[in-house]
């Protein structure tokens, strides 16, 4: 009987993830956990059922779900009366964290406006923080951008103080993130970037031998380096070829309503880099495609945008095996797609012998 039971440790490291005994005990005290039996060394006696309340508990708590809205999502039922109780609650939720997002980010562009000042406006700089410090702010930010006509913005140097460590990362690969934070200005935006191990070496394989690239529609090609792409040999084509798609709405819309896209995304060479920024099916598709074995290409890069396919499809895209670069969530967009593309199309004509991203493990 006893062989039944875990202790509170190796329910801790059969489950993993971060749990540790203290984090179980305070599960208990908010009651998302129910209690354990106790041994007579009144030791908590923990069964399978106990295993698996802890897992979901853990999951919603990686997913950012707060200890109440926990306790909400374990003890409703999945139905739809339950579900209709329950989605206004999580939009109640979802406002105040929006509420604490914003507070947050207006105090990171508080401090970016104030980290990300070049030498030539040190002296301005310094005398802005010696008005803060003396809390005669009134006037603090004309103090501090009265510098900025004077000379063009160093983005270089700015952000070499606003970007977070990234010395366990390839030069090439800090370089491809450097780009994506300047094409969108969101500095956070490092948090969410995954590049997979040898993505940026399959990468540079592919565009040095002219591989085919494929965008998912016209604007990624438009937005992309043609005379870079075309000094390395490397043609440019687009799945759905419609010109008169302005947003990703109507992107997704087209990629339901055309049915032809589906027969040339088979019959796309062996080691082509993808380059989707608007279209969650489109992504969604391609991983499907390799996954029958139909697709095999060398290089993904997933951004689309949108609140429910698009997070689905990078997390498919994560699963596919093939070397991708991605923002996992709802963010991406056009832009950045073709910003990555671009970046590394750059840093191989620009550093064509550098092997910096072989002797450095990519992230993950």
């Amino acid at each position: 009987m006893a062989n039944q039971y875990l202790t509170i440790k190796q329910v801790t490291e059969k489950i993993g993830d971060g749990l540790t005994p203290r984090m179980v005990r305070y599960y208990h005290q908010t009651g998302l956990l129910p209690e354990a039996k106790r041994s007579p060394s009144n030791y908590r006696l923990y069964t399978e059922s106990h295993v698996q309340q802890l897992r979901k508990i853990v999951a919603l708590k990686q997913e950012g779900f707060q200890i109440e809205q926990i306790r909400k999502l374990l003890t409703t039922e999945t139905l739809p009366t339950a579900t209709d109780i329950l989605i206004p609650q999580l939009q109640q939720q979802y406002r105040r964290v929006m509420e604490q997002i914003a507070q947050l980010r207006q105090t990171a562009s508080a401090l970016e406006g104030l980290l990300g000042r070049d030498t030539l406006c040190a002296t301005m700089r310094a005398e802005a923080i010696a008005q803060l410090k003396l809390l005669e702010i009134e006037n603090f930010w004309d103090t501090l951008d009265t510098a900025t006509p004077a000379h063009p913005e160093a983005f270089a140097e700015s952000l070499k103080l606003l970007l977070p460590d990234l010395s366990n990362r390839p030069e090439i690969e800090v370089d491809l993130i450097s780009q994506l934070v300047l094409a969108c200005g969101d500095v956070s935006l490092v948090n969410f970037i995954q590049v997979s191990p040898g993505a940026i070496a399959a990468a540079r394989v592919a565009l040095q031998s002219g591989c085919q690239i494929v965008g998912d529609v016209p604007a990624i090609v438009a937005a992309c380096d043609r005379p870079r792409l075309a000094h390395l040999s490397c043609q440019i084509t687009t799945l759905i070829d419609n010109p008169h798609l302005t947003n990703a709405a109507e992107a997704e819309q087209e990629s339901w309503r055309s049915t032809s896209w589906h027969k040339d995304l088979q019959q796309l060479t062996s080691g082509c880099i993808l380059v989707v920024g608007y279209v969650p099916s489109v992504l969604i598709s391609i991983c499907r495609a390799i996954e029958d074995d139909l697709l095999h290409p060398a290089l993904i890069i997933g951004m689309p945008i949108g609140f429910s396919h698009a997070p689905a499809a990078k997390r498919l895209l994560m699963r596919s095996g093939v070397p991708f670069i991605t923002i996992v969530g709802s963010l991406g967009g056009g832009l950045l797609a073709a910003t990555a593309l671009n970046a590394l199309a750059q840093s191989l004509i620009d550093k064509p012998d550098c092997h910096c991203y072989l002797s450095v493990k990519n992230s993950k």
